[in-house]
């Protein structure tokens, strides 16, 4: 067992059981097709390992946020389709969370999902951070294991935490300061150097006495930011530099006018920092390219909008270049390296934005919690 969790070779024979598993097929689709199949792929290595052995595979996955009823705009038969194809002969169950009781960790519905099964495999790692009823139920009476791709990303990001190259590089973005705070915590326990992007650096601008214009901004936010500075000001990294908007402009739609200025640390009034300026990228690069170890989870800007992709593009290049070890903490960051074509250069992307940055901030999971209290991990 690795972290004390029951892996694949820790399950009774397998020979003429079955075998319920855990997956995370929340897949993009767009008019009825997947754009990327990633998370399907993923779980072919378990799947496929299962069958081998003579077990009988049904699968599970939840698929959107539909509201605990059946709707057919989150229907799973593009991707029961498509995981005929890759794994033929493994069920796929509905939607999980047609079912009210998946996320409320309902008994009843737990009972039903393990009725006749043999054996349950959790192989979510981009869900394991929820404790529902698939996640955290099946444990509770059937021997339980890991499977090949929650293992991976568990010894990968816990790897992170506990025995990283360094020096240590983290690369923070997104939008807001309130999401990802326990998770900078964490990082300026263990990273020799913390960077900091998008939306993220506006407070800390603040905190900084900078004005930050209309930029995305949490003031009540400031004060955390302000404590986090004089804490960790010596490796904690912010731009030197933003490009912002101006008034009259619109995100996502150059058409619709307003100005494009790089500017420093002071954005003028009425104008949104919403990329990383050039100088920045620079900086940045020159910190990624000495470290032995990088995780990057977070965009440098909105690079949904190509006047603010810049900032994103040349972290992602940086990463890619980069000798030492490189770890994508999943989510946006996932889209942007696949976006710009550099995700076969990245050593480790995560399947799960949520779940690897509460990994890397708690520890655990709710998820590999449930597998340890397995009936053959007490054994």
């Amino acid at each position: 067992m690795k972290f004390g969790v029951p892996e694949l070779e820790d399950l009774p024979p397998l020979d003429g059981a079955r075998v319920l598993v855990r997956v995370d097929f929340n897949v993009p689709i767009r008019d009825g097709r997947i754009t990327d199949d990633l998370r399907i792929r993923a779980a072919v290595p378990t799947l496929r390992w299962l069958q081998e052995r003579g077990a009988t595979v049904t699968a599970c996955t939840h698929l959107g946020r539909p509201e605990g009823a059946p709707d057919p705009r989150y229907s799973v038969d593009p991707v029961r389709a498509r995981l005929a194809e890759l794994v033929p002969g493994v069920e796929l169950l509905d939607n999980l969370r047609f079912d009210p009781g998946e996320t409320t960790d309902d008994p009843a519905f737990v009972a039903r999902l393990v009725e006749g099964q043999d054996a349950y495999v959790n192989d979510a790692f981009g869900a394991s951070h929820r404790a529902h009823a698939s996640i955290v139920g099946p444990p509770r009476t059937l021997p339980s294991a890991a499977g090949f791709l929650l293992a991976q990303e568990v010894d990968v990001l816990l790897g992170l935490r506990e025995r990283p190259g360094r020096p240590f590089v983290a690369i923070t973005g997104g939008s807001k300061v309130s999401d990802k705070l326990g998770v900078l915590e964490a990082l300026l326990d263990v990273a020799d150097r913390v960077l900091v992007g998008g939306g993220m650096c506006f407070t800390f601008f603040s905190a900084m006495g900078h004005p930050v214009g209309a930029s995305l901004c949490e003031p009540d936010q400031v004060g955390a930011c302000a404590a986090l500075l004089e804490r960790h000001g010596d490796r904690l990294v912010l731009p030197s530099d933003v490009v912002a908007l101006g008034p009259g402009g619109v995100i996502g739609d150059p058409s619709a006018g307003g100005e494009v200025l790089n500017v420093g640390r002071d954005v003028p009034d009425g104008w949104m920092g919403l990329d990383i300026g050039p100088g920045s990228a620079a900086e940045f690069g020159d910190v990624i390219a000495e470290a032995r170890t990088v995780l990057w989870n977070g965009p440098m800007g909105v690079f949904e909008d190509p006047r603010f992709a810049a900032g994103t593009r040349s972290v992602a290049e940086a990463v890619a270049e980069c000798r030492g070890m490189t770890v994508i903490g999943g989510g946006d960051s996932a889209a942007a390296v696949a976006e710009f074509g550099l995700a076969d250069r990245i050593d480790h992307i995560s399947t799960g934005g949520g779940a690897s940055l509460e990994l890397i901030e708690q520890g655990d999971l709710p998820g590999l919690e449930a597998l340890r209290n397995a009936p053959n991990a007490r054994d």
